[in-house]
């Protein structure tokens, strides 16, 4: 599964990146974010239907 992580603003909370990565990867991303106070918004990335 694949997931789409954005970084939000501190001030207004809007999305200043995105990225997409896979299942596995999406711990390491939040224990950065953790560590320096980054707040990140996190869902299931779109995938195309088979």
């Amino acid at each position: 599964m694949r997931f789409e992580i954005m970084r939000l603003d501190d001030v207004d909370g809007t999305a200043v990146d995105t990225t997409v990565v896979d299942a596995a990867s999406v711990n390491g991303i939040v224990q950065q974010a953790a560590a320096v106070g980054q707040r990140l918004w996190i869902r299931p990335a779109d995938t195309p239907a088979p």
